[in-house]
């Protein structure tokens, strides 16, 4: 079963486009260096909670929207080895001097499959 990096994150509605095409090109340099899937979804029900929520996570303000995303690999080892590559590429250095959302806000994590039907 995968291993997968599970990232959500708020991104002003005015960057959405600017976001899509930062993702597109990570996403590439993801694939091409060992990724099996890299996924992007914009929230489309995602209910602000009186305790808990997805927008309340990333303190998502009223002109932001949420983005939840994965990658998977074979392996925990695997995505270690592959991030290592794609942190060291030159192309994704490059796009992200400039991100289109607040990284501060962003959480992410890495997690091991135990059940896949």
């Amino acid at each position: 079963m995968p291993y997968v990096d599970g990232f959500v994150l708020a991104v002003p509605r005015q960057n959405i486009e600017a976001y899509q095409a930062m993702a597109r090109h990570a996403g590439a340099i993801w694939m091409e260096h060992g990724a099996l899937s890299f996924v992007e979804c914009i929230a489309d029900d995602t209910p602000y909670g009186e305790l808990t929520s997805f927008p309340r996570a990333v303190q998502a303000k009223d002109d932001e929207v949420v983005v939840f995303s994965w990658i998977t690999y074979e392996s925990r080892e695997q995505r270690d080895a592959v991030n290592a590559k794609v942190m060291a590429d030159p192309r994704l250095k490059d796009s992200m001097k400039d991100m289109p959302f607040d990284g501060k806000r962003m959480i992410y994590g890495g997690f091991q499959s135990f059940l896949e039907l």
